[in-house]
């Protein structure tokens, strides 16, 4: 039995369990928990902040640590975090991330990507940060990751929120894992994302625009 309802995002809802434990349901059917349970373990195994997860015997829901503490958008959104930080937080964490080792012996390239790294998948709990949302997670070049946080992030800086301009600005202070095959693998995939509305679409070249003027690429 699940609890009562503490959020929701663009396609799941997560559901109370007990004062350990909660339960991410997806709405649309598209995720597959087995699988994302599994990264998430991996990573954690070699050092990176992912929640603890357990099996929940269903394709859709997946059971995972509960966590204390505010997202870091809503930290930033309240002045309590400064752009220059939260962008050099999240650099840091993509780092990290591309330091454990790659999950596939035959490609030594290729390492886990998160592919949803921005500010509200990102917990500030006591002991630190923890990166939630694991579902698109897949094993690839670095530079994809880099390109796919870029992105999002200059999707809201053209559009409703320019000030999360500096926040980008500080993500991408070193641009050097950025890459051109990563950029334009990522702004395809955001133009096919289904759960995006038209005008987050129609943002995409102004993004890529700002992305370019600030690293040069």
């Amino acid at each position: 039995m699940t609890g009562r309802l503490l959020g929701s995002g663009r396609s799941a809802d997560v559901y109370e369990i007990d004062e350990a434990w909660v339960l991410r349901r997806d709405r649309e059917g598209w995720g597959d928990a087995a699988a994302e349970g599994a990264v998430m373990t991996y990573v954690r195994e070699h050092g990176y902040p992912a929640p603890r997860v357990r099996p929940s015997g269903s394709r859709t829901e997946l059971v995972m640590e509960r966590l204390a503490g505010p997202t870091m958008l809503a930290v930033l959104l309240s002045g309590e975090m400064g752009p220059e930080e939260g962008g050099a937080l999240l650099a840091s964490l993509l780092r990290r991330l591309h330091a454990v080792p790659g999950r596939d012996p035959a490609d030594p390239g290729a390492r886990v990507l998160h592919l949803d790294l921005h500010p509200d998948n990102v917990m500030l709990a006591p002991d630190g940060p923890r990166v939630i949302d694991w579902t698109n997670a897949e094993d690839g070049p670095p530079g994809l990751d880099w390109a796919m946080s870029a992105v999002i992030l200059a999707q809201v800086a053209v559009g409703e929120m320019p000030d999360v301009h500096p926040l980008l600005a500080a993500l991408l202070a070193d641009p050097s894992e950025l890459t051109e095959d990563g950029l334009a693998e990522a702004l395809r995939r955001r133009a096919l994302n289904p759960t995006m509305s038209r005008r987050e679409v129609e943002l995409l070249g102004e993004a890529e625009k700002l992305i370019r003027r600030l690293t040069g690429l």
